[in-house]
């Protein structure tokens, strides 16, 4: 008789933590990342009234008897379903698409979270609002003149420098790639201006000194009479200042020097040869697979040992041959298909942005886009061991397996999503459902105790 009140009573009690569990993920329903906990009971152990026995020749087998003595719970657990996403258009609001973990730093102890709602401090660290922790991935660094990230480093804090400056860089190539048109007749001798500004292609576009002013370079190409498929360029910075006047142009393994040198294509409109401005081909049969011209810019200001000095950079015609990215000879109007430079002026880090790989790139006020980081994730062989810490953040258990860093969509991690939030994976018809069928669990258990009550009752009420 008090086998079932005492059964009874372990389910009043486990029926409760499972009532409390829902509770907990009804709660939880807005919280931003938020995964859902599940229990699942088991039965406790059964006494054994008597045991079985092997059939015979005279008798077949007989089963074990046996009284349940109630259950208990089995597990409860973390359920790492996707939950969905929810856009917030916030630059530091990132989710996660598929597995993995943010990595958050309170000191030397490391945290684990969905939820992505990060914004910045006052000295630029990309943070939880709610409690500072850090946000955990590499920052870039300059090596060799080129911005890398090294994923195979240490973690490190993250940080966004907003208004910090990226100083002027002077110009060291310029991409030059457009199509002259043959049709255009040659100038002569003494061509008059109209002549000139109907027969001529001039193209002009800024480029930078190391004080980060921008210099007009204009190039003027001209068909050349009496020689087919053959065009003059002439460089000019700065044209109509008094430093343009000393322009030069250097082409490679030529000892002439002027701001003047001359293009030769072949019949099919492909790049041919470079000459300099003597008329002899400079390239010959060792034409390079990319064509280069130096040039040789002024500088207008004076240093301060009060001499002036010159800046170098190369002009990039393209491939010898090609018709990708070079400059080409076609019967057709003419065209600036491509003019691009790597100079630029001082700006200020104005904004960033995130892409799906976690990579944090800076939006300078010159124009230019610096990589700034790269947010690490972190994956687990058992992500339900892990332990939850509160405040949205779990640490790795015993049974959680280590954690596994790197980067965005390697090794079964998921896609960041930047400007969007995961929302809570509880699904609150499902969890209504459950609270029927626990509230109906918990009070069949409250009718075993009070009707084995009434029985002992009736047992007492038998002597009078």
């Amino acid at each position: 008789m008090l086998r079932s009140l005492y059964s009874g009573v372990s389910g009043l009690q486990n029926h409760q933590v499972r009532m409390d569990v829902l509770g907990n993920n009804i709660s939880n329903v807005n919280t931003t990342g938020f995964k859902k906990g599940r229990v699942n009971f088991q039965d406790m152990l059964s006494q054994t009234m008597s045991g079985a026995a092997k059939p015979t020749d005279e008798v077949g087998g007989v089963n074990p008897r046996q009284v349940g003595l109630g259950m208990i719970i089995a597990s409860i657990d973390t359920i790492h379903t996707q939950g969905s996403l929810q856009t917030t258009g916030v630059l530091t609001d990132v989710a996660l698409q598929g597995n993995g973990f943010f990595i958050l730093k309170d000191g030397d102890k490391s945290f684990y979270t969905r939820n992505g709602a990060f914004s910045l401090d006052q000295n630029g660290y990309l943070v939880n609002p709610a409690n500072g922790q850090k946000v955990q991935g590499w920052l870039a660094r300059t090596v060799g003149g080129q911005t890398i990230v090294n994923t195979s480093s240490a973690l490190e804090d993250l940080v966004v420098p907003v208004g910090s400056k990226d100083p002027a860089f002077a110009t060291t190539e310029v991409k030059f790639a457009s199509n002259l048109d043959k049709r255009v007749e040659p100038l002569g001798p003494t061509p008059t201006e109209a002549e000139s500004l109907q027969r001529s292609w001039v193209s002009s576009f800024d480029i930078y000194d190391s004080f980060g002013r921008a210099h007009m370079l204009q190039v003027t190409f001209s068909r050349v009479e009496g020689i087919e498929n053959r065009w003059r360029a002439v460089v000019e910075v700065d044209p109509g200042a008094e430093v343009g006047t000393n322009t030069v142009v250097e082409i490679p393994g030529s000892g002439n020097a002027s701001n003047i040198f001359y293009l030769d294509f072949d019949n099919n409109g492909a790049l041919q040869s470079i000459l300099d401005d003597a008329g002899g081909e400079v390239a010959g049969d060792n034409v390079p697979a990319l064509a280069r011209v130096y040039f040789d810019v002024p500088e207008s200001d004076i240093t301060p040992e009060g001499t002036a000095y010159r800046q170098e950079f190369s002009l990039n015609l393209g491939d010898i041959g090609s018709y990708r990215n070079t400059i080409t000879q076609f019967g057709d109007l003419f065209s600036t298909k491509m003019i691009e430079q790597n100079g630029h002026s001082m700006g200020y880090l104005e904004t960033f942005k995130i892409d799906q790989q976690g990579v944090i790139t800076g939006v300078y006020s010159n124009g230019t886009n610096r990589t700034l980081g790269q947010i690490a994730l972190a994956h687990f062989t058992n992500p339900g061991g892990l332990e939850k810490a509160g405040e949205n953040t779990y640490v790795v258990s015993n049974n959680s397996g280590e954690a596994r860093v790197g980067t965005s969509g390697v090794e079964g991690r998921g896609r960041i999503i930047s400007g969007a939030l995961e929302m809570s994976n509880v699904d609150l018809a499902e969890q209504f459902t459950d609270m029927i069928v626990t509230q109906r669990g918990f009070q069949a258990n409250s009718r075993t105790i009070t009707t084995s009550d009434q029985m002992l009752q009736e047992l007492l009420t038998l002597k009078r």
